[in-house]
């Protein structure tokens, strides 16, 4: 299955789009990123800076690009679909191209990646007139 910000923009809350983008990864399970090299040359690239800039603008800063999510702090941008160092190297589509990229917060790419739920940010409660004084309810 290949995930595409597209079809990640029809789900409307935040957890809808984490579910799409849960992989549930094995730990140590060889990617590109195991070569130090290639991944110190790709994330340094010019093409990056600026598809990793486009990114950040068409998501508005936020978490799985969903409003009142902002990130306030580093900025990932998570491949949608795992890479490999062919991909790399041939400079297909689906490593610089936005369509397969999205915005995350450190947390929220571990939750990605890891299946930890408890990793991802929880928005404040609602609060209203006299909630927590019971005999004013």
């Amino acid at each position: 299955m290949i995930r595409t910000f597209s079809e990640l923009k029809r789900l409307k809350t935040f957890e809808e789009r984490y579910v799409y983008l849960r992989l549930a990864g094995v730990v140590g399970k060889s990617t590109f990123g195991y070569d130090r090299y290639l991944n110190q040359a790709l994330y340094t690239s010019k093409l990056w800076f600026n598809t990793r800039d486009y990114t950040i603008v068409r998501d508005n800063g936020c978490d799985l690009s969903v409003d009142g999510y902002e990130i306030h702090g580093r900025i990932i941008i998570h491949h949608m679909n795992p890479i490999t160092i062919e991909d790399i190297e041939l400079r297909r589509d689906i490593v610089f191209d936005p369509e397969f990229l999205i915005c995350t917060s450190h947390n929220t790419h571990n939750a990605i990646h890891y299946g930890d739920e408890s990793l991802l940010p929880q928005l404040p409660i609602e609060r209203r007139l006299n909630d927590t004084c019971p005999w004013r309810l």
